[in-house]
């Protein structure tokens, strides 16, 4: 059974991302322990709210040295909403903040106005459909569907540098939302798959199970 930690840093849907693993066989612990962090088989990095918030409170909580440590192990993490803009390099939300690092982007606004006309809403809360930017097999997304949906809450989008980072989109009145990144044992979902039903409980599973 894999041992998977829930960095705990006062910011998340801590319980709710807690009972999807547990629901899919996974062995889960909620600790800012750097210790038991360093010994985990898998770690959720989960985040809500504003992404300067997010990682200020985990290098104030002396977070960052022991996360690229887990990173350098090659062990796999799982970054969800602001987890996973956290692992880029660059933040735009209220000013410029530097982020993890571990995947080359920029995480920006979703622009509010539509080309040709009209506005989008802001935030983007909702189910929206996923379509793969490169194969699914052997990652995250291997047990889903193109075009099955899933649940997001968010007002900024990530930006990878490397396209082969993108693993799906998803498209928001005509803007492409960086749905789902994957590069080697590191992993991100912009949407919430323990709010997206059956769906995300998949993605959980082959997070468990990579």
């Amino acid at each position: 059974m894999s041992q998977v930690v829930v960095v705990d840093y006062g910011i998340g849907n801590l319980l709710s991302v807690c009972r999807a693993i547990e629901a899919q066989g996974g062995a889960v612990t909620l600790t800012g322990n750097p210790d038991e962090i360093r010994r985990a088989d898998r770690v959720v990095l989960p985040g809500v709210g504003a992404f300067g918030k997010c990682v200020s409170e985990v290098r104030r909580l002396r977070l960052e040295s022991v996360l690229n440590e887990y990173r350098d192990s090659g062990r796999p993490l799982l970054g969800i909403c602001v987890g996973m803009q956290m692992l880029f390099t660059t933040g735009e939300e209220f000013g410029e903040h530097e982020g993890l690092g571990f995947l080359p982007g920029r995480v920006v606004a979703i622009p509010p106005d539509v080309a040709g006309g009209g506005k989008r809403k802001i935030p983007h809360i909702g189910w929206n459909a996923l379509m793969p930017s490169r194969t699914w097999e052997g990652t995250l997304l291997q047990g889903t569907k193109p075009e099955e949906c899933v649940y997001f809450v968010h007002s900024f989008s990530a930006r990878p540098e490397m396209e082969s980072d993108t693993l799906a989109t998803a498209d928001y009145v005509g803007f492409n939302v960086v749905a789902a990144v994957h590069r080697g044992p590191i992993m991100g979902t912009q949407f919430h798959p323990e709010k997206s039903g059956e769906v995300g409980l998949r993605i959980v599973k082959a997070f468990l199970t990579l």
